[in-house]
């Protein structure tokens, strides 16, 4: 497979990458050889596919997907951080860093910052909380803790 990039530099994948990203999103685990059978290509067409996919970039890996609940993760919060001016890079590498966190964001309005995370109880959420408030370029935080999930999608579907 011959990877192109349009002027913006975004990748370009054709109709078939797509198609064997679709059949890995339903399951990962799924042999190339089934892909192939699936599509009605080569298992070779599938290898190379898949092998320009990931050195590129476009599959930058390959993860089970757990339930936090039967893991006895039963608190999930997000949090939005107030940092002082010009500290957002370094204090949301710091935040990256801590257990129980599971994404960082930039983002825009009132908060310069959005942590998500999860914690077994509400001793670890506190003791979390504490320490961000800590933090020498956090000025105030905004945590809220979510009550049920609706939807909690972890490929990107395309």
């Amino acid at each position: 497979m011959k990877v192109r990039q349009d002027d913006a530099g975004t990748l370009k994948i054709d109709d078939l990458d797509i198609d064997i990203l679709r059949s890995l999103n339903e399951n990962a685990r799924k042999s190339f050889r089934d892909i192939a059978k699936e599509l009605h290509i080569s298992l070779t067409t599938v290898s190379n596919r898949v092998k320009a996919l990931e050195r590129n970039g476009v599959i930058q890996g390959y993860i089970p997907v757990l339930d936090a609940t039967k893991l006895g993760y039963d608190i999930m919060v997000v949090i939005g951080i107030k940092v002082i001016h010009g500290k957002i890079v370094e204090t949301e590498r710091d935040l990256a860093k801590e257990n129980g966190v599971f994404a960082v964001f930039d983002s825009t309005g009132e908060w310069d910052a959005i942590v998500m995370a999860r914690f077994h109880n509400r001793g670890e959420l506190n003791t979390f909380v504490k320490k961000v408030l800590d933090h020498e370029n956090v000025d105030r935080t905004y945590t809220q803790v979510v009550l049920n999930i609706t939807r909690d999608e972890k490929r990107v579907l395309i």
